[in-house]
């Protein structure tokens, strides 16, 4: 689907104005759930979705094609999103992962990996909404939308090495909400390799 969008690019470029709805039918659900991850409310998700197609549409000349376009597209909806945070000057929930280990985050993975996929998905969705907007973002990009390191780290302007850090520190956050969630019962009978192996 993607080694066609060029076409639509350069159509664009060339003055065809219709041509973008067919990127916009292409990529407006991509762009409106990072949008909600971040922003957690409905009517500015929209919003933002809108707005970020506009600055889309506006910028196309700059997409070089360095990267998919997809993961550009990325790009611009996310830096909507943080104008928007920046504006609202919300306070999100904060989560203490002093406490939190890599084997706590182990288990967890393990836990989630033997859940049915759309338990899984639940458990994870819901609580991604509890997450300060960066973390959910990421975890998104990752877990949901299957991008790989260096494309989350063009994403969100930082190295793959830095996004392979805060990833890990996301992931401990969703640990701590999910186990608070989740009984422990639930839990290690997942993720009974690991209680095993310490």
């Amino acid at each position: 689907m993607t080694t066609n969008d060029q076409k639509y690019i350069d159509a664009i470029l060339n003055g065809d104005a219709n041509a973008f709805a067919v990127l916009v039918e292409r990529y407006k659900d991509l762009v409106f759930t990072l949008a909600l991850r971040m922003l957690k409310h409905r009517e500015e998700a929209e919003e933002v979705s809108q707005d970020s197609f506009i600055k889309i549409y506006k910028s196309l000349n700059k997409f070089k094609g360095d990267s998919k376009f997809s993961t550009w597209i990325y790009k611009v909806t996310y830096n909507t999103c943080l104008d928007r945070i920046k504006k609202n000057k919300r306070h999100h929930n904060t989560v203490t992962i002093n406490e939190y280990t890599e084997h706590h985050v182990k288990t967890l993975d393990n836990a989630l990996d033997k859940m049915e996929a759309h338990e899984r998905n639940q458990a994870i969705q819901y609580c991604l909404n509890l997450l300060p907007s960066d973390d959910s973002a990421i975890l998104n990009l990752f877990y949901f939308e299957e991008l790989s390191l260096e494309e989350i780290a063009k994403v969100v302007g930082l190295k793959p090495n830095n996004v392979k850090v805060k990833l890990f520190r996301s992931r401990k956050k969703l640990a701590t909400i999910l186990t608070e969630r989740l009984d422990n019962e639930t839990i290690e009978s997942y993720a009974g390799i690991y209680r095993t192996a310490t």
